[in-house]
This record gives structure tokens, sequence and C-alpha cells, in this order.
């Protein structure tokens, strides 16, 4: 307990520090007078950017209503703190790895200076010619650091009802930092080598969902199998899954059309295939379920279009309409075997984040470089499509084998696993000290 006490009172010492830091900082937010803006594109990515906030308590919803009624609040929170944690490290030094000035030869950078763009400097309502031609560089990076909240708060379903409250943020940390900016600078920023290669990534297929679904299968290998593993329970609350996936559903228009950067019609065709690809993709899962004997439940039709807003991610602003119907049935189909496959094995991925998002993010990648007008593979050109599959194997081993090596960091500083009986009674109560279901009571 002692030990515990401490590393709070670190974390608050290390908070106080930067704020202190913070305030020492320039304090002229610069840029409002620059002849660039666009009010329309401002009016609109405000807008995106908290529909995409607003997709982390969605998640938190989604993954709570389908987990033991003694870990509904924990798995909730770990979304939140998610937006608490993330958000301030985003400001410290995160923005700055994912899209200050390349570090790498010309053509391929693999990180951002982290002194560009320290504690904001220099963030403010001036464009930025690279990043944001026509939006204010703060708007941009407050954008961007709502795909960076959600990215950690998704793996959290690998583990669910297993992991110490305080490692979980550390990890947190360290994923955003090593695995999630590198992964940013690669595919977005102009100098990133994946970028440069011509790899296709509208909305975070790659540097999101790939990455989020690597990371929670080397997090459900790492921590192995729930003390109760293959024991049925019946989920916390369907509803909130159903709510939570329409938050998801409704925030991934700002995730989506928002990555065209502008009110125009590239915003417009995302919107347009985010909603098609997942209605899709809702239907089809629901179906091959029924197909298989089961009856229709609001788990699939929650399960198949969150897959499908996976998968169109990346080639939400390259595709037509069509093609992204066959993405959303494609990836739900897929993920749905997968997560039968893999309920048959002795792999514990809690809320089969990896054969969800995982998966859905590789199907959309892949059909990305089919599929995406002028360079996709329908159209005769196979450079795109080789340089996918060259970015799938470089980022499948970085996320996975680097994620790993986060875990077995964190793992030595703080121990992730919770004790056997803290596990027995619910992280709710172990944790946290709170409980949703007040008739619940333990199997001691």
């Amino acid at each position: 307990m002692k030990n515990a006490n401490l590393s709070w009172l670190l974390m608050l010492l290390l908070l106080i520090v930067v704020s202190l830091v913070g305030v020492l900082m320039p304090s002229d937010f610069g840029g409002l007078d620059d002849p660039n803006i666009n009010p329309g594109d401002v009016a609109w990515m405000l807008t995106a950017t908290a529909l995409v906030l607003l997709m982390t308590p969605g998640l938190a919803f989604f993954y709570g209503g389908m987990i033991h009624p003694k870990n509904i609040l924990s798995t909730m929170l770990q979304s939140f703190i998610a937006m608490g944690l993330v958000s301030v490290l985003w400001v410290v030094v995160a923005f700055s790895l994912a899209f200050g000035d390349s570090v790498g030869p010309e053509g391929f950078g693999l990180f951002g200076n982290p002194a560009t763009f320290f504690l904001f400097n220099g963030v403010n309502g001036a464009t930025n010619p690279d990043l944001s031609p026509t939006i204010p560089l703060a708007l941009f990076a407050m954008f961007q650091l709502k795909f960076a909240i959600i990215t950690p708060a998704l793996i959290t379903g690998s583990f669910a009802g297993r992991v110490r409250f305080r490692s979980y943020m550390l990890f947190m940390v360290l994923f955003t930092l090593f695995i999630y900016a590198p992964l940013c600078h690669w595919t977005w920023h102009p100098n990133g080598f994946l970028r440069n290669w011509g790899v296709l990534d509208f909305a975070g297929g790659t540097v999101v969902h790939m990455s989020a679904g690597f990371a929670a299968l080397a997090g459900a290998i790492f921590l192995g199998k729930r003390k109760d593993f293959g024991k049925e329970f019946k989920p916390a609350n369907i509803p909130f899954v159903l709510l939570g996936a329409g938050m998801l559903w409704f925030g991934w228009f700002g995730f989506n059309a928002g990555s065209a950067l502008g009110a125009n019609s590239v915003a417009a065709l995302a919107l347009m295939n985010t909603n098609t690809a997942s209605a899709a993709a809702m239907l089809a899962y629901l179906f091959f379920d029924m197909a298989k004997g089961k009856k229709p439940s609001g788990m699939g039709a929650a399960i198949g279009l969150v897959v499908g807003l996976v998968a169109i991610t990346p080639a939400a602003g390259f595709v037509n309409v069509g093609s992204s119907i066959f993405i959303g049935v494609v990836a739900a189909l897929i993920s749905n075997y997968a997560i039968e496959l893999r309920s048959k094995t002795r792999l514990d991925d809690t809320l089969d984040v990896f054969p969800a998002h995982g998966m859905g993010g590789i199907v959309g990648m892949l059909l990305t470089a089919v599929f995406a007008q002028e360079v996709g593979l329908v159209y005769g050109e196979f450079t795109t499509f080789l340089y996918h599959l060259l970015a799938l194997v470089l980022v499948s081993i970085f996320a996975f084998g680097g994620s790993m090596l986060m875990y077995k960091i964190t793992d030595m500083i703080v121990p992730l696993r919770v004790s056997a009986q803290a596990e027995k009674i619910g992280l709710d109560i172990s944790q946290h000290n709170e409980s949703y279901d007040f008739e619940y009571k333990s199997d001691e």
C-alpha cells in the first residue's frame, strides 16, 4: 500500500512540475490574423474534433457493457482516464514526437523532434503549410489528439478484468510515446517514410486500429488468461453496448470526414463511405450469425457496425461508395470468423480487440490499396498494393514487438497484473472501491 501511495504521489509531483514549467512558456497565442484561415474549414474541424472526442466515452459504454458486472466501472474508467492522461502528454511532448520536425533522412522520417512543439510552443492560431494549410495549427493538434486518446483506450478490451490501474496508466504513456507517435509520424507527417512510399491511411486504419489491435494481442499474451477464463457469464449491460456503438458511429463521422481537414467534397465522400460501410458490415455480421444458426443479437449488430467503421477508416476518402459496401461486408465476415476462431483457443483477448479492430484494420488497409481511385489494384496499379503489403509486415512487427516490450518495461516498474484475490472480487472494488451492480456479490 505504501508503494502504491508513493506511486500516486510521484505522479502528482510530476504533474505539478509540468504545470510550473508551463507557466514559463510564451503566452502569446499568435497567428490570429493569418490570411490563409478558412472560416468554413475551421467551423467543420471544431465540430469534427468534438465528435471524435465523443468516441472515447462511446467506447467506454461499448466495452463496459460487454464485461462481467464486477469489472464494468474499471473497464469504463480505463477509457475515461485516457482523455485526461493523453491530453496532457500530447501537449507536453507527444504532438512533437508525432508531427514535429522530422528526425531521419529526407523522405524517411522516423519520429518528430521532441523540442519542436514542446508544451505546444508554436502551436497557435496560425496555419502550417505542411500540416494545416487552412486551419490553425492548434486546431489540427487538438483534432489529432482525439485519435491519440482513443488508441490506447481501444487496447484495454484485451486485458479487461486483470490489470492494475496505475500500471495501465504507465503503459499508456509508454505506448503513446514510443508506438503511437512514431507510427503517426511515419504515416501522416510529410517526411514520414510510409507516406512517401505511397501508403494510404486516410483516418487511422494503420495508425490507430492496427497499432491498437497488435498491442491488444501482445497484452493478451503477456498477461495470460483470467482465472475464470472459459466460464460463461452474462455481459453487464447490452443496452450499454448498443449505446456505445451508436456513439462510436456518430463520432466516427468526425473521425473520418474530419480527416479531410476541411469542409469540402472529400469530407462528404468520407462521410458517405463511413455510413455505408458500417451499415453493410452490421447486416453482413448479423446475416452470417443467422446463417450459422444463431439468433440476431444486439451484441452482433454492435460488433458488426464497429468492424465496418474500422475497416473503412483507411479508405474513407480514397474509394467510391460501392467499394465501401464491399469493404464493410468482407471485414464483417472475416472478423466474425476470427472471433469464433479465437473463442476456440486459449488466447484470452477478453473483448476480442484483435479479431475486431486488428483484423478490421488489416482488411481495410489492404482493400484500400485494391480500390483506391487511380492508384489501386483494380486500376492496374501494383506499386501501391505492394507497399501496403510491406507496410503491413513492418507495422505488425513494430506494434506487436514494441508493445510487448512496453508491457515488460511496465511490469518491471509496477506489476501489471492484479492479485488473484483482487481479480476474484473484481477490479471495480479492488482497484476503485466502487460498484455499479449494488446487488452483485463476489464468489467468496
